[in-house]
């Protein structure tokens, strides 16, 4: 049995609040879901140092429902139902490595405004873009818009993380609905779920759903800066790494405390190793930023095109979404 435990901490002190800005993560590996889950958990938890994170995003790539849920009930054991929200991917990294088969990846948040948000029916499974895609767009624009309504402070936010059951080119049309209630200038990330059949799966509150999403909005005393980047052969992959980071990076104008890089899994499939782009992004970045990210099927952010405002974020695919957090 292989085990292979990470986790890393960072406290940074945020004016206007009452409590440092925090972003702390941790993964496991290990055949027992249980047992990754508990690891990454306990790991996280200790690394928090006695402080409760408002939010705790989570992805794991272990292969059928059972073990998800086994997964997934261990981590809300030690950190609690109510915290726990992400979904299911086709892998999980952080700055220690990247972990692509059983597996958990965990990010705690604390220090900032924390608004989420939960829509359990898209309307959209069964439906394709080939068939269907008057009904799609009706759809998916609704579950949005609801699922937008249900934020608070969206006049404030910073960021907004999503994570959801629509994967490209079905991810435009549900930020297509959330952009209709929010506006087009907030900026956001996230990533669509695993789309095989039996993978799809929408974490929230200890529960798993299909056709099923969340939404973080984030608000606080913070800078950010967004880089997309497409890429879809081996070497246009690393490259493209490297260079969105640095573009995050040099856009945030400083060393970021943190970075969230939501990653096409078709991406990690044409690597001829996967840690090849983890360390492009580090090549800009630096080994010691933390960073959380995963591997997913359809990412948002902004669009690596030149007919696109660039001042917007899209829903896509084959794209790395970076986006680097920095002090004020």
């Amino acid at each position: 049995m292989k085990r292979i435990l990470f986790a890393v901490m960072l406290m940074v002190a945020a004016s206007g609040f009452a409590a440092p800005v925090l972003f702390r993560t941790a993964s496991a590996t290990d055949e027992d879901p249980a047992a990754a889950g508990r690891k990454a958990a306990e790991a996280l938890k200790s690394a928090l140092g006695g402080v409760e994170p408002q939010v705790v995003l989570m992805a794991d790539c272990f292969e059928d429902k059972e073990n998800k849920e086994k997964a997934l009930a261990a981590v809300t054991a030690v950190l609690g139902r109510d915290k726990v929200c992400g979904g299911a991917t086709y892998g999980t990294f952080t700055q220690a490595g990247a972990l692509t088969q059983d597996a958990v990846g965990l990010l705690a948040i604390s220090g900032v405004k924390v608004s989420v948000a939960f829509e359990g029916k898209l309307c959209a499974a069964g439906l394709t873009m080939e068939k269907d895609e008057a009904a799609l767009t009706a759809a998916l624009g609704g579950a949005g818009q609801r699922l937008a309504k249900k934020l608070t402070g969206a006049d404030k936010g910073k960021l907004l993380i999503m994570i959801a059951d629509a994967h490209s080119p079905k991810n435009q049309l549900l930020l297509d609905g959330v952009q209709s209630v929010v506006g087009k200038k907030l900026p956001v990330t996230g990533g669509s779920v695993n789309k095989n059949a039996g993978q799809n799966w929408i974490y929230y509150q200890g529960k798993a759903y299909t056709d099923a999403a969340v939404a973080l909005l984030l608000s606080g005393d913070f800078d950010l800066a967004q880089a997309g980047r497409q890429a879809k052969d081996n070497d246009a992959v690393i490259s493209t790494a490297k260079d969105g980071a640095g573009e995050a990076q040099t856009k945030l104008g400083k060393k970021p405390f943190a970075v969230l890089a939501f990653d096409c899994a078709g991406r990690k499939g044409k690597l001829k190793n996967v840690g090849d782009e983890l360390s492009a992004i580090q090549a800009s970045l630096g080994r010691d930023v933390p960073l959380f990210g995963c591997y997913c099927a359809g990412e948002f952010g902004p669009a690596d095109a030149t007919d696109v405002d660039k001042s917007i974020c899209y829903g896509r695919g084959w794209h790395v979404m970076i986006t680097a957090l920095g002090t004020k």
